[in-house]
């Protein structure tokens, strides 16, 4: 089982290097998904995009191996279907050699009242956000046993309190997110696995900003206006990059002593 290292004669650039590390971002095809791989390919990691659009995954693994000239592969993946799942990994294992960082990134938001939710519903946003997220936290502890490595989770604010409106399944997911990242840490911690979270508040990405123009009463004009209307306490709205450098953080050297913890990323909202 590897040891632990003490870091404190590493150097920076060598603690925020990915070089010669294998990692998986799920639904990284677009939004905090591609912002993650970004930074990881930058930092020289080879980077697997694991998507259910595999012709924007591969649009994006493209893009990202011309600008950074780096090994980014497209995966089709289905976080909720274990076989799915499974056989993300072992292309990725099989193409790398190994994975080193997995990053439990897909998830789906859709916004329904209480009263007008089906059961249906409910277990159509856990099947993606909960037991995606177990799949992928299992698959890649199972890769990593002999190894080491970072499984990171990306929650949100909503695991941590309510938020809004007509999102009970998804804040209840997300607690649970929040849950398994804790008790994964505690289990995968002998093996040297570390498993952290990643809470954002608001963050422009395509997904979010078709959800709000969407609601009924948002015009055309109000939607895109927008991410001026929701600037933060820090002077202005999220994007997916203040997301991926948090990511680029945890799978880094840099969180060497850090595990079970969720980074709240929302420019002082829950403060």
């Amino acid at each position: 089982m590897p040891e632990l290292k003490d870091a404190t004669e590493t150097t920076l650039a060598d603690l925020l290097s990915l070089k010669g590390r294998a990692a998986v971002v799920t639904g990284g095809a677009q939004g905090l998904g591609k912002a993650i791989a970004r930074r990881f390919a930058e930092a020289g990691a080879n980077v697997v995009i694991g998507d259910r659009n595999l012709e924007v995954a591969q649009q994006t693994a493209a893009d990202l191996s011309v600008r950074y000239g780096a090994n980014v592969i497209a995966v089709l993946l289905d976080v909720a279907d274990e076989a799915s799942v499974q056989s993300c990994a072992s292309t990725s294992a099989e193409r790398f050699g190994s994975i080193d960082i997995w990053v439990n990134n897909a998830g789906v938001f859709p916004a329904l009242p209480i009263n007008y939710m089906t059961l249906q519903d409910w277990e159509n946003v856990f099947a993606v956000n909960a037991r995606g997220t177990f799949l992928g936290a299992q698959a890649a502890a199972l890769a990593m046993t002999d190894r080491g490595g970072v499984i990171i989770n990306v929650a949100s604010l909503a695991g941590i309190r309510g938020i809004s409106p007509a999102l009970s399944a998804y804040v209840s997911s997300k607690h649970a997110v929040v849950g398994l990242t804790r008790q994964l840490a505690l289990e995968l911690a002998p093996q040297r696995i570390r498993v952290l979270a990643i809470a954002p508040s608001f963050v422009v990405t395509e997904g979010n900003l078709a959800l709000m123009q969407g609601n009924e009463g948002v015009t055309e004009a109000a939607a895109q206006d927008i991410p001026s209307m929701l600037q933060s306490k820090l002077g202005r709205v999220g994007v997916p990059d203040d997301i991926g450098r948090v990511a680029l953080f945890a799978a880094s050297d840099m969180a060497l002593f850090m595990t079970g913890t969720t980074l709240v990323v929302d420019a002082g909202e829950s403060a």
